[in-house]
């Protein structure tokens, strides 16, 4: 076991994400770097593995402490376009129209920078989850656009909010949906911590 304690940080300015991992009863610090969302792939998968990334390394590169610096990215996929956060409402409005009555795709990127005495280590994954639309009519449309909760989402959504008037099936891990992967994250966290715990639990060593 670790004779001292490591810094969770929390590198998102999400309040969806900021909630779920608070699930977890541990405590932590929300530390934020703003980058540009940009990748040179074009593969949902590396291209939210890589924004994950560059946000953890962001925030990792700073501090000299023993820490598990946290960073995710999702993103919504159907085909081959990625669906990124609308740039206004008429954007909004062409995503939604898209991934109308069709099923697409939401891929989460979390990047786990660890420091622990003098080991590092850094490791990513990413979850995938389906998320099936009703065909939204234009009054409908209209109402959810209204409630401006589109505006700041991957995909123009958030599964939690009024969007859930059009959404008529969830396949994968809801939380995932939401934009962080909590149950994988734990068990990504036991294989990550395992050569550092001597037995025990994980979540004592925050």
């Amino acid at each position: 076991m670790a004779k001292h304690k490591i810094k969770l940080v929390l590198a998102s300015a999400s309040p969806r994400r900021k909630e779920l991992l608070g699930h977890l009863q541990l405590p932590f610090e929300v530390v934020i770097k703003n980058i540009p969302e940009e990748s040179h792939f074009t593969d949902p998968v590396n291209y939210s593995r890589h924004i994950a990334q560059m946000k953890g390394e962001a925030v990792y590169k700073e501090r000299t402490d023993s820490c598990l610096v946290v960073s995710a990215d999702t993103i919504v996929c159907m085909g081959e376009k990625i669906y990124g956060k609308p740039s206004g409402e008429e954007e909004a409005r062409i995503f939604l129209y898209e991934l109308s009555g069709k099923t697409h795709s939401v891929f989460t990127a979390v990047t786990l920078n660890l420091r622990l005495g003098h080991e590092e280590i850094s490791h990513s994954f990413v979850e995938e989850s389906k998320v099936t639309f009703n065909k939204i009519s234009s009054e409908l449309m209209e109402r959810y656009l209204s409630t401006k909760d589109s505006l700041d989402k991957a995909g123009a959504y958030g599964i939690q909010g009024p969007s859930l008037t059009f959404i008529s099936k969830v396949e994968g891990d809801y939380a995932n949906v939401v934009g962080f992967p909590l149950s994988r994250f734990i068990l990504e966290c036991e294989t990550l911590f395992k050569p550092f715990t001597g037995g025990q639990s994980w979540f004592e060593l925050f």
